[in-house]
């Protein structure tokens, strides 16, 4: 149901993506805008976006570590919606004049060959339908200034989405130990983290089925040839003009971006 209060806010977040400029923690506004809330203002701001001509592409699971749980005092994920315009080339470049305050993730991209609806999805249902699994950077970028934010902050900001770009070459899922497969991320040719599959919730499969069982309860599901993005098996690494971040996963390749001015 789309409140005052759900569509002030969708409205604040709205105003600070078309203008590019960060505006304050909606907690800050009400300290107790719940999660289901923050998920009411993400669908609003994504309705809105699919109105105006944009495609929903696919999925982002945040918040798959542990680390990043403890920090903002939560004990599950989030999610966000990947739109068409998300899309980078792998190789290409963004320009800084597009994001606000962006920060690097390398993960595990999974695409869908079947649908996927909650609840009760396992990771073994995940495996069985999904076509192929790529190496992906995300660029996660936050409409909320210096980053300040909970939980309720960054599901209504689309869980913190910015853009994204997939790379390697496309390789089956039971070609690869998903538990096990390594990554390393190197910014400007030096390596600032590695990381292994099971950093994001033992297993990135786990995430894919915990996100359809999410999604569950907004009576949304995951349909066959959406991208999700399972989750970063590292820490996200602040990004700037000039630099240039690889990720090589093994038996999956590697994929780059670089930002300009």
């Amino acid at each position: 149901m789309l409140t005052t209060k759900i569509a002030n806010f969708a409205n604040q977040l709205q105003e600070a993506e078309a203008l590019n400029k960060a505006t304050d923690p909606l907690t800050s506004v009400d300290p107790n805008l719940t999660a289901e809330e923050a998920y009411l203002i993400q669908l609003e701001n994504i309705k809105r976006k699919v109105d105006q001509g944009q495609k929903i592409v696919g999925k982002k699971i945040g918040l798959t570590s542990l680390a990043m749980q403890k920090l903002l005092g939560v004990d599950e994920p989030d999610y966000g919606h990947l739109l068409d315009y998300m899309v980078l080339e792998n190789g290409g470049s963004i320009s800084m004049k597009k994001v606000l305050q962006p920060r690097v993730e390398a993960e595990i991209a999974f695409i869908l060959k079947k649908e996927l609806k909650g609840p009760n999805v396992t990771a073994l249902d995940v495996i069985l339908a999904t076509d192929y699994i790529v190496p992906a950077l995300e660029i996660v970028d936050s409409r909320i200034k210096d980053w300040k934010i909970k939980l309720a902050d960054t599901i209504a900001d689309n869980a913190s989405s910015g853009y994204f770009l997939l790379g390697g070459k496309p390789e089956k899922i039971e070609n690869v130990d998903l538990e096990l497969i390594g990554m390393s991320l190197t910014k400007n040719g030096e390596l600032v983290n590695t990381g292994v599959g099971a950093a994001a919730l033992g297993n990135p499969a786990n995430c894919v089925a915990w996100l359809a069982n999410r999604l569950a309860d907004f009576d949304i599901s995951l349909r066959p040839g959406e991208i999700i993005l399972s989750g970063a098996l590292s820490r996200a690494a602040d990004a700037q003009a000039g630099d240039v971040f690889t990720a090589r996963f093994a038996h999956l390749g590697h994929v780059t971006v670089s930002f300009t001015e």
